[in-house]
């Protein structure tokens, strides 16, 4: 059973209250963290933490279905003050554009501005809207001619550094909003990266060959 991320939190409150909610509708889930790492104003590495709350890409509309229907219930006491009243039209279409950049709150909450400012947002839009974003999201990314070269360079040099790089243009796949996974690069790059992981690991082997044959037994 493959898990794949379907939220990342800052916050671990905000991974434990999703996690509570999977809990008690039986739907199994795996939770991991991780660092990123930023730079300071002091030429430091600082590092924040992340949590990922991951379930099966099967589970993915079940969730979706879980939040909305909780926040759908949190729409009938919003307070006016909220900040999404003071967006406009256009700002909150790019909500309901981009879904899977905010909260279900705040994705039904513009739907509800939006529909009682007199815009129809229907079901055919909302729709019409996630197919386009999936399909945007679904674009491979260009992974810039320096990270190639990059790749080629350590390769040849025998560092493990070139093994990953070639295994990230190759292997690497993004997760979609709707837990389907699509290749993070276009062919042409993978090409690159399966010849960059072959070279590197190929170097690597006859370098390792070349120090071990260098001891003195």
């Amino acid at each position: 059973m493959e898990f794949i991320t379907y939220r990342k939190f800052y916050e671990k409150d905000q991974s434990d209250a999703l996690v509570e909610i999977l809990i008690a509708n039986g739907i199994e889930y795996e939770t991991t963290e991780d660092r990123e790492s930023l730079d300071s104003l002091y030429g430091d590495k600082q590092f924040s933490r992340q949590y990922f709350v991951k379930i099966t890409q099967n589970d993915f509309a079940k969730v979706d279905s879980l939040l909305s229907a909780i926040s759908a219930k949190q729409l009938e006491s919003v307070d006016q003050d909220h900040y999404l009243f003071s967006f406009s039209n256009d700002e909150l279409f790019e909500i309901l554009a981009k879904p899977d950049e905010w909260n279900e709150f705040d994705y039904l909450l513009a739907q509800q501005i939006l529909n009682k400012r007199g815009v129809e947002v229907n079901r055919d839009t909302i729709q019409l809207l996630k197919r386009q974003r999936i399909r945007d999201l679904s674009k491979p990314e260009d992974p810039g001619k320096v990270w190639i070269y990059a790749g080629y360079i350590f390769a040849i040099l025998g560092g493990l550094l070139g093994i990953f790089i070639g295994w990230h243009l190759s292997s690497f796949k993004k997760t979609l909003p709707n837990g389907e996974r699509a290749y993070a690069f276009q062919k042409d790059d993978r090409a690159h990266g399966w010849r960059i992981l072959f070279i590197g690991m190929a170097m690597f082997i006859i370098s390792l060959y070349i120090r071990i044959s260098a001891w003195d037994f």
